[in-house]
């Protein structure tokens, strides 16, 4: 005899069943539910019902419960999170069998952007509360994740200038037919509609200039102006940069732990984001790491001075040199700058003298430049340096802290450290994109992708 389960659909409950079985002790939803639950959503900022007129509305709490379901199960559609409402066991039991429909989720994300993002805040207290953060060891690093824009349709300065140049003169060819016509043919002539659109288009591309000039920008996108783009999987296309600092809850193991801190940036580069998120971590668990571990996109003086200047422990990958050998004995980290007599000396012993102040970049201090007046008569010069004007060596106001950020990576102990750095980090950013399928925001704008 047969002996399969099969579902027996005229089964009859002799008694109704008990919401709170539908979730196993052990399911993460009742960690969404405790925690929601000792949230204080008013201090956090969420939009309260004031008024009591009309249709009872739902709680914000039961609608944050459904969208931190969403991000825990890979939902970020609101129609696929109303559908969700009604399918997910888990989250019928979470939502007390409640069915929000998608334009009441959307509403509730609109509105709370800000709070939504400190919900993100008191999860890393509680996990530090709990002792899941080591604050021994944590790691910074950025990912760039593609926007919304498809990178077909943004708009190129060059290709609108070469577009305007045909347009303008496809214009000026139709109104010189225009004029010779009004000139051999009598009575009201009318414009052509084929010169009406060229005129319309000569507008619509020279407003896209002006907005291109106005946000002092070679690249474009109607749709969503404040993505740039960035390299994503192999080609350029319209993103924003993540960034993320990872604590490493055993330095020895370097298991990545929590996410003490995060934003989006539409930069293209990391270079002015060492500071701001080592703050970020300070607001999210009231301190810093006692070190803090970074690749060489986030080698910038200025930066490095200022995590100093804050007594922020740091160690940064060195960043591609400019101006001298990339490696070898006479690369720029081993001039020395003695600071008594303004020279700066080179690993034969060689003194530089000061040259001149030069300005950098328009938002960044002058650097001191030093030449080397012995460089005909140097024996290396083929080693040193390819200028026809002889070595030359910039120092900066940051200079002390550069120094000192290359004498911690001489250190075994720091240099292990910074090695330690991409398990720590990286496997993040890894899991979000390939197990979460997170490779795509779903939303527009720079204070949307933050959300």
């Amino acid at each position: 005899m047969s002996r399969e389960i099969r579902a027996d659909y005229e089964q009859l409950e002799m008694l109704p069943p008990c919401l709170e079985d539908w979730a196993p002790p052990d399911h993460p939803v009742r960690f969404l539910r405790a925690f929601v639950d000792a949230l204080d959503l008013v201090e956090l900022g969420f939009r309260q019902r004031e008024s009591a007129e009309g249709a009872p509305s739902y709680a914000p709490d039961l609608l944050l419960k459904v969208w931190l379901y969403g991000y825990l199960k890979r939902i970020r559609s609101t129609r696929r999170l109303e559908e969700a409402c009604r399918e997910h066991l888990s989250l019928v039991w979470l939502t007390g069998r409640h069915a929000p429909d998608h334009n009441t989720l959307w509403r509730f994300w609109r509105d709370n952007l800000v709070a939504l993002r400190r919900v993100f805040r008191a999860g890393v207290r509680v996990a530090a509360e709990q002792g899941l953060v080591g604050m021994i060891c944590h790691a910074v690093d950025g990912t760039k994740i593609a926007a919304v824009a498809s990178a077909r349709t943004t708009e190129h300065r060059e290709d609108l200038e070469r577009a305007l140049e045909r347009v303008e003169a496809s214009i000026a060819e139709m109104e010189a037919a225009v004029e010779k016509a009004e000139e051999d043919e009598a009575g009201e002539y009318r414009l052509p509609e084929s010169l009406q659109e060229a005129e319309k288009l000569r507008e619509a591309i020279r407003a896209s200039l002006g907005r291109m000039q106005e946000v002092e920008r070679e690249h474009l996108h109607p749709g969503e102006p404040e993505a740039r783009l960035m390299p994503c999987a192999g080609r350029n296309q319209p993103a924003y940069n993540a960034q993320a600092v990872v604590d490493a809850q055993a330095v020895v193991d370097a298991q990545a732990g929590i996410i003490v801190a995060e934003t989006a940036v539409n930069a293209e580069s990391d270079h002015q984001m060492l500071v701001p998120m080592l703050e970020e971590v300070k607001a999210n668990v009231g301190a810093v790491a006692e070190e803090t571990v970074a690749d060489g996109g986030y080698s910038s003086a200025a930066q490095l001075g200022e995590a100093q200047a804050r007594g922020y422990e740091v160690i940064v990958a060195p960043g591609v040199e400019t101006g001298g050998p990339p490696q070898g004995g006479y690369a720029s980290a081993n001039f020395q700058y003695d600071w008594e007599r303004d020279e700066v000396i080179c690993p034969r012993g060689e003194r530089l003298k000061f040259e001149a102040k030069q300005k950098k970049g328009r938002h960044q201090p002058p650097v001191r430049r030093y030449r080397c007046q012995s460089f005909r008569e140097c024996p290396v010069r083929a080693l040193c340096s390819r200028s026809k004007k002889g070595r030359q060596i910039e120092v900066g106001p940051q200079h002390a802290a550069m120094m000192r950020q290359r004498a911690k990576r001489l250190d075994p102990v720091k240099r292990a450290l910074l090695r330690r750095r991409k398990v720590i980090v990286e496997p993040v950013f890894g899991i979000l994109k390939q197990g979460e399928g997170f490779r795509r925001w779903t939303v527009r704008g720079l204070e949307n992708v933050r959300t």
